[in-house]
């Protein structure tokens, strides 16, 4: 395999793990403690910029509830957003 086609397999799996886990209403931290890896990695995983092991992959398929080869899914990918999320501020009531 090519490292342009590794870099694309971990842009899919990250951008899948991204977007199961919002559709299941997770946050990266809650995701992260259920799976058992630090914050910091799992977001290494959604922004592709870290290898991904077997056993780590399946525990995030276990926990989002799906079979882990859905990770590996190639979807039309989202457009890379650069810097941090702004922050929601907080409602008048």
């Amino acid at each position: 395999m090519t490292d342009a086609r590794l870099e694309e397999v971990l842009r899919f799996i990250g951008a899948n793990v991204r977007r199961i886990r919002l559709k299941r209403g997770m946050t990266q931290q809650e995701l992260a403690d259920a799976a058992g890896v630090a914050l910091r990695f799992l977001q290494e995983i959604e922004r592709a910029k870290t290898n991904i092991g077997v056993g780590v992959l399946v525990k995030l398929a276990d926990v989002l509830g799906v079979r882990p080869g859905v990770l590996f899914r190639e979807r039309e990918l989202p457009p890379v957003k650069r810097g941090r999320p702004r922050k929601a501020r907080a409602r008048e009531p």
